[in-house]
């Protein structure tokens, strides 16, 4: 009999992962350039955000209490549409998994070496070797590692807007952008990579207790946690600084900080966000090597990738070679573009699993699902993902396109295969 994967994760602890996920080295970066754009208001940015990004919140809610396996996305596309569709999901999410652990991972790396003068490349190499041996482990004990971090990234944003409590009320925080309301638009557009890592929840219905009823449950409350933090932080950072000092510091969150707590704030961030830092890449290396697993399990790819440790209860091979391709991505050095492959593969995952939502409502009505969301908001959801591919570069769309033509060839390769 196969070893199936071990249930040990609660609603608390899927709940923290979603958080952890969401709440990345995102914020940190992009908070100041989205001040640029939106002015005293970009809580609102962070508010509309949050908005777009329930639209598929909602879908991916409804579709995991229908469908609670690990492959998550290609199993709610195989099921409206088909196993190519489905396969090129699955595809454009592991690439795109592996390229941002590896990114992520440099980030790491960089604060490490501005601390302690570590080799960058040798460093993040070392951190998803790591971290892959953690993930093999056992998901119990990835799980705390991740509560853990956490709690500090998290606890580094709470202590900025306790320390930006005195200068609440410092600005008007309803005046209008500097560039109006498209200014607020295009910062919304900004700060939505901020909310992206919740559809990752998904991914852990098999080894999570009533997946029907805690992965909704968590994936609404890591967005509502999230939203809350991210606007508090937004409002207490143009309390402090303003919003003009904010879009041209190139450590905006550091600026804030340094303002409010004084010279040492620089080591505090540079803590918190290795620990953001190492939090995102663990929870990314989770959910890439968990869709392996779920492609495998459903027959898009060999068998034997579905293979679960029989002492660890992890998928051990989707694990290892989750881990070699980030470290081979990091030996890129500086991948800026191929890193944006990771937004391509996401948006296009938004759309179609908002349309998978809509066409299984037609398909499979009578399906019993345990949550219900608004069709309309699937349909927002699929609108607005398709949307935001329009904000990408010429560069990264083509590269967009590329990856998905070798997704099919390789799809075409492994059904030939099997024949």
């Amino acid at each position: 009999m196969a070893t199936k994967l071990k249930r040990s994760l609660g609603l608390f602890e899927v709940t923290l992962y979603g958080v952890g996920v969401i709440i990345g080295a995102g914020v940190y970066a992009l908070i100041g350039k989205a001040a640029g754009l939106a002015g005293n208001a970009i809580w609102a940015a962070f508010a509309i955000g949050a908005f777009i990004a329930a639209f598929t919140g909602l879908s991916y809610a409804e579709l995991s209490t229908m469908f609670p396996k690990a492959g998550g996305e290609y199993v709610y596309t195989e099921k409206a549409f088909n196993r190519k569709i489905a396969f090129l999901i699955g595809w454009l999410i592991v690439v795109g998994g592996a390229v941002a652990a590896a990114t992520i991972s440099l980030g790491f790396a960089g604060y490490l070496s501005v601390l302690f003068q570590t080799p960058i490349i040798l460093s993040a190499i070392v951190l998803i070797f790591l971290l892959t041996l953690l993930n093999l482990w056992g998901i119990k004990e990835s799980a705390i590692a991740n509560i853990i971090a956490t709690l500090v990234e998290v606890g580094g944003l709470i202590l900025i807007i306790i320390f930006g409590l005195k200068h609440f009320g410092a600005v008007d925080y309803t005046q209008l952008p500097p560039l109006g309301f498209t200014g607020l638009l295009s910062a919304t557009a900004l700060i939505f990579f901020a909310f992206l890592g919740f559809e990752d929840i998904v991914r852990l219905s098999e080894e999570t207790k009533n997946p029907k009823r805690n992965i909704p449950l968590a994936l609404l409350l890591s967005i509502v946690i999230s939203t809350i933090i991210y606007i508090s932080v937004a409002i207490a950072a143009v309390s402090v600084v303003g919003w003009q000092a904010l879009s041209t510091s190139e450590a905006p969150l550091a600026l804030v900080a340094q303002t409010a707590f004084g010279a040492k704030a620089f080591f505090v961030l540079a803590i918190t966000a290795l620990f953001a830092t190492f939090n995102t890449v663990l929870v990314t290396l989770i959910a890439t090597s968990r869709m392996l697993y779920g492609m495998a399990e459903n027959h898009g790819l060999p068998k034997i990738l579905s293979q679960v440790h029989k002492r660890f209860k992890t998928p051990w091979l989707a694990v290892i070679i989750t881990g070699i391709a980030s470290a081979a991505f990091v030996l890129v050095g500086k991948i800026e573009i191929v890193a944006s492959l990771t937004d391509f593969a996401l948006f296009t995952t938004f759309a179609l699993v908002n349309l998978s939502l809509l066409w299984l409502r037609h398909k499979l009505p009578k399906a019993k699902r345990t949550f219900r969301t608004f069709a309309p908001l699937a349909a927002l959801g699929a609108v607005t993902s398709i949307a935001m591919l329009f904000y990408l570069n010429r560069i990264v769309a083509l590269a967009g396109i590329a990856l998905i033509i070798i997704g099919f060839i390789v799809f075409e390769i492994l059904e030939r295969i099997k024949k």
